[in-house]
């Protein structure tokens, strides 16, 4: 089992705060002949629906010291884990948990805002001192 990011339980309960239902931590998914793990899996019923929406969240800390090598690694591992939903749970949609002050600074640059448009990139931005999510963007 992979060690947990830094703000792993940051956004288990952001995500709680804003009223999902954890379903799995970790999410275990196959990549192949290998296996691997997203950090987060959750359902939030809404009354207009049957079926409620599904969501499966990878954390990311971006605490390193270059913000575009860990931006690399984590965008190889949302498109790796994307194809694994696709075959495993195609109505659970993949974001990428971000801290905002990442998000600020690096999706200020209309490049990379196009990288995450182009791969279909969706984010959660999250405050880390008030354990809330303060974006959703799909």
């Amino acid at each position: 089992m992979p060690a947990k990011d830094a703000y792993h339980q940051t956004v288990r309960t952001a995500l709680e705060n804003d009223n999902w239902l954890i379903t799995h931590d970790p999410y275990k998914v196959v990549l192949g002949r290998k296996r691997g793990y997203i950090d987060l899996a959750a359902e939030k019923m809404l009354a207009a629906e049957r079926e409620g929406r599904k969501i499966a969240v990878e954390v990311k800390s971006f605490l390193g010291v270059s913000n575009l090598d860990e931006f690399e690694d984590a965008l190889g591992q949302f498109l790796i884990y994307q194809v694994a939903l696709e075959k495993k749970d195609a109505d659970r949609k993949l974001y990428l948990a971000v801290p905002a002050n990442f998000y600020n600074d690096f999706f200020d640059d209309p490049f990379f805002v196009e990288v995450a448009e182009r791969f279909d990139m969706s984010l959660i931005v999250f405050d880390v001192k008030t354990n809330l999510i303060v974006k959703w963007i799909r």
